[in-house]
């Protein structure tokens, strides 16, 4: 089902499309924008004048999404309730029986965070436990377009709240994830002195966290064959960076307060921030409460931000009963940003996508014309950016629907790259110079005129992704016969299952496009 085949909200909301949004890029530095489309149903006030008084404000409120996404589900999962989640004995859930249902550990969670707010934050939902952990229930019935939770900026937790003398020792090499992990570093060590113990309690544990920065040799080889094998090793790179730097800030200011950290606990925090934390106007925040909620890729509901009232809301996309769980999106994300970034993966992900590497041989006579070419005509588009940190060699293809299509799903500039590996001559270089100059600066986006030659240029992907659907192939067969050497540990089967998920959604997408290649080709030859 598709955001278009959801039912009609209540005639009194009205449908507001967002087109464009701000994330924090992969370098966990900068700020970039990327094109998204996301629903957002505002329920009507009664009164017109404040109606109209209240939408007039409304696109100064700031969009909230997950912080740092280096890849970039979704099936919708099924909104089950608790009592299908939980014992009932074949009973309907009602409100009293969803209530006894809750997790008795956060019975005092919510009364405690509203006092830290000095506001109320919610009179529909409820925590209680799924089989992803901890979540949230409507508590009662919730309509479309109702606003189901709000946590002011006051309740939410942001680097800000770093000792000054930290801070200002945390140069722009640490990022804000990192910035942030060292103050839940530092509220960790001050336990029940801590005002943000009754949250941090509550955080998933390590052995609980599933991320591959956490994984061990023989799991990490299972997904040797995907580009997520190599990213997590440059992000555990980067971590390793940026704990040094924490670290020599903690033990210039922090001597007395805290020990010597270690890495582990670094990238713990860095785990928790990176999987949990939001994008506000305040920068990144943890936000809780609103944590709770999992993550369903087909919802319309997201965390916004309103600067004017200066709180995180989240407004219901449909309409709940006591005992549904209540989910949010955090974004349009392969099982390589799930399984790098949040620790899960998903059976089938629509989104799924592979990251490929093609480039210039060494021995190439005309390589370093090729690279000036590729340099001065910047083969590749804004929109074939979308994971990890890409080079003019780099690129991201998805699952093609129909092997008889157009292909959508291989950027036009992975074939352009191929057209110009194909060239042997000068003449040939200088006529896709020419072309590219001549229509809008992009090399090699048209199809050679000689059909042997485009035929050829195809012929090199296709023999580059038979490869890879090769190398994926011989994972799986070695992942199917795969021991794990404690398989009572939930961990190794937990992992197990994601490198599963992640290897065969993307042989999926290899396979889709082998198909498309192989027709292709087959009608250049005719």
């Amino acid at each position: 089902m598709t955001l278009n085949d959801r039912p009609e909200p209540n005639r009194n909301c009205i449908k507001f499309e967002i087109i464009r949004i701000n994330r924090i890029g992969p370098d966990h530095n900068r700020t970039v924008s990327v094109n998204a489309t996301a629903l957002l149903w505002l329920q009507l006030r009664d009164d017109e004048h404040n109606t109209r008084r209240w939408l007039k404000g409304w696109p100064e409120m700031l969009l909230c999404v997950p912080p740092v996404k280096l890849f970039g589900f979704q099936q919708r999962r099924n909104f089950r309730s608790l009592a299908n989640r939980f014992s009932f004995n074949g009973q309907s859930a009602t409100e009293p029986q969803a209530q006894a249902s809750l997790d008795k550990e956060c019975i005092d969670f919510l009364p405690w965070l509203e006092r830290i707010a000095g506001a109320k934050i919610t009179n529909t939902l409820s925590i209680g436990k799924s089989v992803y952990g901890r979540a949230l229930f409507a508590s009662k019935v919730i309509h479309t377009g109702e606003c189901m939770l709000r946590v002011p900026f006051n309740a939410q937790i942001t680097p800000d709240e770093l000792p000054p003398e930290i801070r200002v020792s945390l140069t722009d090499e640490v990022g804000s994830i990192g910035k942030l992990a060292a103050l839940l570093m530092i509220e960790m060590k001050r336990g029940q002195n801590s005002r943000w113990v009754p949250y941090i309690s509550r955080l998933p544990r390590p052995a609980e966290m599933h991320s591959t920065i956490f994984w061990d040799e023989d799991e990490f080889s299972m997904i040797r064959c995907s580009a997520v094998h190599k990213e997590t090793v440059k992000q555990k790179a980067r971590l390793e960076k940026e704990f040094s730097l924490v670290s020599e800030a903690f033990e210039q200011h922090l001597t007395n307060a805290i020990e010597r950290p270690a890495l582990e606990n670094f990238m713990y925090a860095y785990a928790l921030v990176g999987s949990r934390a939001w994008e506000t106007s305040k920068g990144i925040s943890l936000i809780p409460f609103a944590d709770f909620m999992n993550h369903d890729g087909l919802s319309a509901s997201i965390v916004l931000s309103d600067e004017d009232n200066q709180q995180s809301e989240v407004t219901a996309d449909r309409d709940y009963s006591p005992g549904d769980e209540v989910l949010i999106r955090y974004g349009e994300f392969s099982n390589a940003t799930l399984m790098l970034d949040f620790g899960f993966t998903l059976p089938y992900n629509v989104h799924d996508e592979v990251q490929i590497q093609m480039d210039i041989p060494q021995d190439d006579p005309l390589r370093n014309m090729k690279l000036g070419l590729l340099q001065t005509h910047h083969t590749r588009s804004v929109k074939d950016i979308s994971i990890f940190h890409s080079s003019c060699d780099t690129f991201t293809i998805k699952a093609v629907k129909s092997a008889k299509g157009k292909g959508k799903g291989i950027p036009q500039s992975l074939r352009a790259f191929a057209r110009l590996l194909c060239c042997t001559s000068l003449q040939e270089l200088d006529d896709l110079s020419r072309e590219a100059a001549q229509n809008d600066g992009r090399l090699a986006r048209l199809p050679f005129e000689d059909g042997c030659r485009e035929l050829e240029a195809h012929k090199i992907i296709l023999s580059h992704i038979n490869s890879l659907i090769e190398d994926h192939s011989a994972c799986i067969e070695e992942l199917e016969a795969y021991n794990c050497r404690f398989v009572s540990q939930r961990s190794a089967i937990i992992r197990k299952q994601m490198a599963r998920d992640l290897l065969f959604g993307e042989l999926r997408v290899l396979t889709s496009v082998a198909d498309w290649l192989s027709h292709y080709c087959t009608g250049l030859k005719t």
